[in-house]
């Protein structure tokens, strides 16, 4: 799960990492009013969108950049009525761009230095890892492919914590001294308290900032949560923004199924997130196009997996569909009756292959050759991969 960049700020507030003060509108009236809470001269709009690359993005009404400077509330109504109910294209959003619901109004601060912080977890040695560079406000993946030496890793042990000695590191890499320094140092405590507290898969700060007095604030935020650690903090779910998630993948967590849209023409649907992977694989391997990564689970139910052929058959580029099924705790005549409901209900008219493998394997194979389905019986995956490219190709 993400958040926006003024749901970020409040928990930088919460935890203590400073950053400029800002409020968030949803109108322009709004925006103006936040401008003058705010005061000064000098003022930001940001659109809030779940995505980077804001700055040098250009909305498809032709209005450039997702984020401006200004220097009275009457200009920052203007900008925000440029972007609200806007959708905004960036490298990162595809040419479908995402939709500007709430603009962020915030203080804009005279730089002196610029740096690149982010605390991620990394899975290959299963702990979380500071990664610092100097090159603040460009993009991260752009420095490590130009200028690899510039970005430092710092790995933190998960029981010992981040320890002094590696705040000192960090001192160094940035260059830091003196009271900036000090104000570093209880910076990066917080933001790795908050990274623990959170249960966060990552959080990015770009650009990391220090002002011409000394001052060191989080101008930018990032976060990335454990989607299965969610359940320890109601208050971050309350902050999910549905309208920035594919609705394919909203519908498909109310039923706790795993979805991920692709751009391929032949659904799956497996049970396991490997065999599923698997399937992706050797549809691919004999020509074919994959539509989505649809793991049920180890315990789907009949209503799970009628859910998962409706959020499949959603999808208007799907032309055939591959069922998969390796029944250990799930039963194969519990799948077989989940797909002719589904089917029954859906009026099923594209290919259909399904290969059942496991528990109640006869009796899952029986209720789909006794229906009214013209479905594909498949003995083996490769076997199945083949006849659903052929299908949907023919």
């Amino acid at each position: 799960m993400n958040i926006h960049e003024y749901q970020a700020k409040e928990l930088f507030e919460k935890f203590g990492v400073p950053s400029p003060n800002g409020q968030v509108a949803g109108t322009a009236e709004e925006a103006e009013a936040a401008a003058n809470a705010i005061g000064g001269s000098g003022l930001v709009v940001k659109a809030q969108v779940h995505a980077g690359g804001r700055g040098k993005g250009t909305f498809k009404n032709g209005f450039k950049g997702g984020v401006h400077l200004a220097d009275t509330p009457a200009e920052i109504k203007e900008l925000a009525a440029q972007m609200l109910g806007q959708t905004l294209v960036t490298h990162q959003t595809g040419e479908e761009g995402r939709f500007v619901n709430k603009v962020m109004i915030a203080e804009s601060v005279d730089i002196e230095s610029e740096f690149y912080l982010s605390i991620l977890l990394d899975r290959a040695t299963c702990q979380p890892v500071i990664v610092a560079s100097t090159e603040g406000g460009m993009d991260i993946e752009a420095v490590a492919e130009e200028t690899p030496e510039k970005i430092v890793k710092e790995y933190i042990h998960p029981l010992a914590g981040l320890q002094p000695f590696q705040v000192r590191k960090l001192i160094k890499v940035y260059g830091l001294t003196g009271d900036t320094a000090k104000q570093f140092s209880k910076l990066i405590k917080n933001l790795y308290k908050l990274f623990i507290s959170c249960d966060c898969d990552m959080v990015e700060i770009n650009p990391l900032v220090v002002t011409p007095d000394g001052d060191v604030l989080a101008l930018d935020a990032k976060f990335g949560f454990d989607d299965n650690a969610l359940y320890r903090h109601p208050d971050i779910v309350a902050m999910r923004d549905t309208t920035e998630e594919d609705p394919r993948e909203v519908e498909a967590s109310k039923y706790d199924l795993n979805y991920i849209g692709l751009d391929g023409n032949i659904a799956c649907l497996v049970n396991g997130a490997g065999l599923a992977m698997a399937t992706m694989d050797i549809i691919k391997h004999c020509g074919g196009d994959p539509a989505n990564f649809l793991d049920v689970g180890g315990g789907a139910t009949k209503e799970q997996v009628a859910a998962a052929f409706k959020i499949i058959l959603a999808d208007p580029k799907v032309e055939g569909i591959l069922v998969n099924i390796f029944g250990g705790i799930m039963q194969c005549d519990i799948i077989a009756e989940g797909i002719l409901a589904a089917a029954a209900e859906t009026g099923l008219s594209i290919p259909l292959v399904v290969r059942l493998e496991g528990t109640n394997v006869a009796k899952g194979r029986e209720l789909i050759a006794n229906s009214d389905l013209a479905v594909i019986p498949a003995d083996n995956l490769n076997d199945a991969a083949e006849k659903i490219v052929a299908a949907v190709k023919g």
